[in-house]
């Protein structure tokens, strides 16, 4: 039996969402399966999210031995992390990242489709690092990045893959606080009992409202980010890893 790399817990209307597969919380289609699952629990649950990662590091982003493999699951993969965007900018309900150290690539545009993003004090990068990699940055992950970003910012993360100290993305928008390695799942709490105070329905038509154009934009875009990767080949867009 395959063991989980995603878990879910409850507790007074705030779910915990928490990726840990022992490593660098790389997202194979495997793991997308999950977020997608914990998203639908949390959400029939009523449940405002945080969604944390493991020790040092939230996500190293889309799996690169399934990238390299350019078959059917590399695709699959690039669709669900895409769309997985999408999914959490509409989510009804508030949701935190809790981001533990490092961050790379889907997993910046994961944690940047969050409400409110916590970063940790320390020796980690945040980075959009696709250029580095030999791929141009796909549509949605430039849409997520500059949904965030200053735009100096924005231009440095896209187009030079430039690794950020945490104080760095702090100030180019990554984070909109950074705290201890302690602090980082006490401040996430305190945040969820102060948006329990929010009218749902109001934060889920606000959000709806001025997320419309980029939502659509993401969704839109999927295909077309599939069709580049098919056209050039993942395998040899990542020679150089």
């Amino acid at each position: 039996m395959t063991q989980s790399s995603v878990s879910y817990s409850l507790d007074n209307g705030v779910a915990t969402i928490t990726i840990d597969d022992g490593k660098r919380n790389a997202l194979p289609p495997a793991v997308f399966e999950e977020l997608y699952a914990a998203f639908d629990r949390a959400e029939a649950d009523q449940a405002m999210v945080i969604i944390t990662g493991r020790e040092e590091v939230f996500s190293a982003g889309f799996d690169l031995k399934v990238l390299k493999s350019g078959g059917t699951q590399t695709l699959k993969m690039l669709r669900l992390g895409y769309l997985l965007t999408a999914r959490v900018l509409e989510y009804p309900y508030p949701v935190i990242a809790a981001c533990n150290g490092h961050v790379l690539a889907m997993g910046v545009f994961l944690m940047l489709s969050c409400d409110y993003v916590i970063g940790t004090q320390g020796d980690y990068k945040v980075s959009a690092n696709e250029v580095a990699l030999g791929l141009t940055m796909p549509r949605v992950g430039a849409a997520m990045l500059q949904h965030r970003l200053t735009p100096a910012a924005y231009q440095r993360a896209v187009n030079l893959s430039e690794y950020f100290d945490v104080d760095a993305a702090h100030s180019a928008g990554f984070f909109d606080a950074v705290v201890k390695s302690a602090e980082v799942m006490p401040r996430a709490l305190a945040l969820a009992e102060q948006f329990s105070q929010l009218d749902m329905p109001a934060h889920a038509a606000s959000k709806r409202r001025i997320r419309h154009d980029l939502i659509r934009h993401i969704r839109r875009s999927v295909k077309l980010d599939l069709a580049d990767a098919l056209m050039l080949g993942i395998r040899s867009a990542t020679r150089r890893t």
